[in-house]
């Protein structure tokens, strides 16, 4: 019960279909076993739903709330149906990204720039803006963003890497410009994950058998050689939204079995 009493908003609470859990679907069914009441949002209503009826099962408070973060209107949104249904918002987790189409600078296109840049950074900015007043009138309150090594790693997906370091930079500042206010900014990195939206994406993108692409990403990770999960990232959300981590704000978290540890 390490989130007893508090309500956590998790954007992106569905998941890609798969065989394994995705990592806000993890991180909403976490907290919830820990005690939070959960807005589940989601822009397909329907996973949401999902994610929402496995916490009911296990006894667990949850809604599942339509919006599209990269949106202002649903960012406001999702942050009054919070209150309306919950009276206050002490967490918030920022978990929607893509990388779909992303490629090298001569080879990525405009518009996949602008909507992987809109997926992953817009949302975060959105949902944090409308989250924020309400957090700080309480002067009190954790928003865990989800980033990835991605942003410090050399990867070949320019507007995926690019966007991700934004995530950080802005982490960094609201987590200085709010520490006054009571309220810590952290986020995560995840690195290599088996989860539905990296292994049954990639595999379909690239047109590979699905158990050959978690070999292959196993065998780049240092820490057992084997990718981590969904889980591994919603535990670190877990410590970083808990009063455990009170003393902690503007920390970018790796949780990627050392692979971003590799130097030289």
């Amino acid at each position: 019960m390490r989130l007893a009493g508090k309500t956590a908003i998790v954007v992106g609470a569905g998941q890609t279909p798969g065989d394994t859990v995705g990592n806000g679907r993890a991180t909403a069914i976490l907290f919830a076993r820990e005690g939070a009441r959960v807005l589940a949002v989601d822009r397909d209503l329907a996973s949401a739903e999902e994610t929402a009826a496995m916490i009911r099962a296990e006894g667990g408070a949850c809604q599942a709330h339509e919006a599209d973060a990269t949106r202002d209107a649903d960012c406001r949104g999702f942050v009054a149906a919070c209150l309306a249904a919950f009276g206050t918002i002490d967490i918030l987790q920022n978990n929607v990204g893509t990388g779909a189409g992303d490629s090298s600078l001569s080879r990525v296109s405009e518009e996949t720039w602008d909507r992987i840049f809109s997926v992953n950074l817009k949302s975060v900015f959105l949902a944090c803006k409308h989250v924020l007043p309400v957090m700080k009138e309480q002067k009190s309150g954790a928003i865990v963003n989800v980033s990835s090594i991605a942003s410090l790693c050399s990867v070949p997906l320019l507007a995926y890497k690019t966007s991700k370091a934004g995530v950080n930079a802005l982490t960094h500042g609201l987590a200085c410009g709010n520490a006054k206010h009571g309220v810590r900014v952290n986020a995560v990195l995840p690195g290599l994950m088996n989860t539905p939206m990296a292994v049954e994406n990639i595999s379909q993108a690239r047109g590979i058998d699905k158990d050959q692409l978690v070999r292959a990403r196993d065998a780049m990770v240092p820490l057992g050689g084997k990718m981590g999960t969904a889980w591994d990232v919603a535990y670190a959300s877990l410590f970083l939204a808990s009063d455990e981590a009170k003393f902690i704000t503007g920390v970018l978290l790796p949780v990627d079995g050392g692979q971003s540890a590799r130097i030289g």
